[in-house]
């Protein structure tokens, strides 16, 4: 790190075994991300109870080359994890190791992307023969029976009606295995 850990306290008095751990903490951050300049930890003690104990706040300001500008607040929760400082600057810094890795994967192209099922509209139906066709997105016409129609909604479909498959290569050319009608939200590409 280019710059020191700088470390200060608001509303408590300054703990060298706290300054230890959050300096510990900022050594772990290195190993995901080694070129981190600066680190700035904010650790507040803003509430004052006597039938419990403080919360505590802390709030984890990172900078780094390449545009990286972090600030991660762990506030004090319902449950009181955060009466000991400890834990606050655990759960801080564990938020700060998650976004830096997120912002990793994000650079290096390793998010995962969910394909959009395959979709199109009914044009045919043959409710007596139970089956019917699906004009693919990409142009092509897909069979289907009213056993691939998901919670047994074949009676309900249309033609024109929106729909979303799965694809297999039957002994006929592509059948759908799987039909769910879109209904009212529509798919967006």
């Amino acid at each position: 790190m280019q710059v020191p850990v700088e470390i200060a306290y608001q509303g408590l008095e300054r703990s060298e075994a706290l300054d230890q751990r959050i300096r510990e903490e900022v050594d772990k951050l290195e190993t995901f991300h080694p070129r981190l300049t600066s680190c700035r930890v904010v650790v507040t003690a803003p509430h004052r109870r006597h039938h419990q104990g403080n919360l505590y706040t802390v709030r984890v300001h990172l900078e780094a080359p390449g545009g990286v500008d972090l600030t991660v607040n762990r506030n004090p929760s319902a449950k009181h994890a955060h009466e000991d400082p400890y834990v606050a600057v655990r759960d801080a810094f564990m938020a700060a190791r998650r976004r830096l890795q997120d912002r990793s994967r994000k650079q290096q192209g390793k998010v995962k992307s969910h394909e959009i099922a395959p979709h199109g509209k009914i044009t045919r139906l043959f409710k007596e023969g139970g089956y019917g066709f699906i004009a693919a997105a990409d142009g092509r016409e897909i069979y289907f029976h009213r056993h691939a129609v998901a919670d047994d909604e074949f009676s309900k479909l249309s033609p024109g009606d929106e729909v979303r498959f799965e694809e297999v290569e039957g002994d006929k050319g592509p059948q759908a295995t799987i039909v769910r009608a879109v209904g009212k939200h529509h798919l967006v590409e």
